[in-house]
């Protein structure tokens, strides 16, 4: 009699998972008086997962708020798609718009501008709470207020003070509180500690990472301080003139770069130790910054790049973000030329 055996299955593939937020060739600009046009963002695209914390950096100017901006549908984009949660935000208008952005907040980088001076902090917090209708009666309102308050580290009695009573590091825990509010799945962290002092930047990073941790968040953490974003960020996008140059995970970015101007933005980061300082080889960077209305051709970043090729293909072709390395990605004709990593 026949015995029929049971053939082992391989297990199913899985397929990846679906990018929380992706942007898709996104461009912003502005109008600037009657025939100029301000590029601040040209054309930019990159995905984040659930949970993961991006970093985006680059000097003043380059595009990075403006970015912000623009995933949180704060400002339209000129062109580009924003695809949010299966939604693409830019095709959404009114009340779809209204509804997608609840679980896509922002955190700005000023508290004591981002607070309306005339509301109590207890105010400033329900608001988006009524607005949507989540809470109901004053009791209702009072309990979430006092429950957010104790959630980022203040007294939950103070909900009856005004902004001006706190410190800079207690507005910006008010903000924070706000931006959870609704319970966000992504928010847009745009230099949430740029405005305070060292001592409280470190209890403010604390928090967001805890918070991350207790309500699954996704971040995009919008930074100058390079320090800051190596501790929490899980990959690092670095942004020159409205655009993508260099895209890397943290740990790797540290160590070896795959542009130069990502290179001249590490090499500037003082290190504690004198000996250590004082044997570092600085990458130089000529001139400023070129204007966002006038663009350098080729490679934005040619005129002040110390590998460039110039007349040759640097000054004519604009090199496309593309992969250098598994993980790694740079927008550079001659990434093999970048010098070895900064430690």
């Amino acid at each position: 009699m026949a015995v029929d055996v049971a053939v082992p299955q391989p297990p199913p593939q899985l397929q990846p998972a679906e990018p929380l937020l992706r942007v898709d060739g996104v461009v912003k600009h502005f109008r600037a008086g009657v025939a100029a046009t301000v590029k601040a963002v040209d054309g930019v695209s990159f995905e984040v997962k659930k949970g993961e914390t991006i970093g985006l950096v680059g000097e003043s100017g380059c595009g990075k708020s403006t970015l912000g901006r623009v995933i949180t549908q704060l400002i339209p984009a000129t062109e580009g798609h924003v695809y949010f949660d299966g939604s693409d935000l830019t095709a959404l208008h009114g009340e779809p718009l209204r509804q997608k952005r609840r679980a896509l907040q922002m955190i700005f980088q000023d508290p004591f501008a981002s607070l309306d001076p005339r509301m109590t902090i207890g105010d400033i917090i329900a608001e988006p709470l009524v607005n949507f209708g989540i809470v109901r009666g004053n009791k209702q309102k009072d309990q979430r207020v006092q429950e957010l308050l104790r959630v980022v580290g203040l007294n939950p009695y103070f909900n009856n003070r005004y902004p001006h009573e706190f410190s800079g590091g207690q507005r910006q825990r008010i903000g924070v509180a706000r931006a959870l509010a609704l319970q966000p799945k992504v928010i847009v962290c745009d230099e949430p500690i740029s405005a305070l002092d060292v001592s409280i930047q470190a209890q403010i990073i604390n928090l967001l990472e805890d918070l991350q941790q207790e309500f699954d968040l996704t971040y995009i953490f919008i930074a100058h301080d390079l320090s800051v974003v190596r501790h929490i960020s899980e990959r690092v996008l670095v942004m020159y003139l409205g655009k993508i140059v260099e895209v890397a995970p943290s740990d790797e970015l540290y160590t070896l770069q795959k542009h130069p101007y990502t290179k001249a933005l590490l090499s500037a980061i003082p290190v504690p130790d004198p000996r250590t300082e004082s044997q570092r080889r600085l990458v130089e960077l000529s001139g400023e910054i070129p204007s966002p209305i006038n663009p350098p051709s080729g490679c934005h970043f040619h005129p002040r790049c110390p590998i460039a090729q110039v007349p040759g293909i640097c000054s004519e072709v604009d090199p496309p973000l593309e992969a250098k390395a598994p993980g790694r990605s740079a927008a550079c004709h001659f990434s093999d030329k970048v010098m070895t990593g900064v430690s």
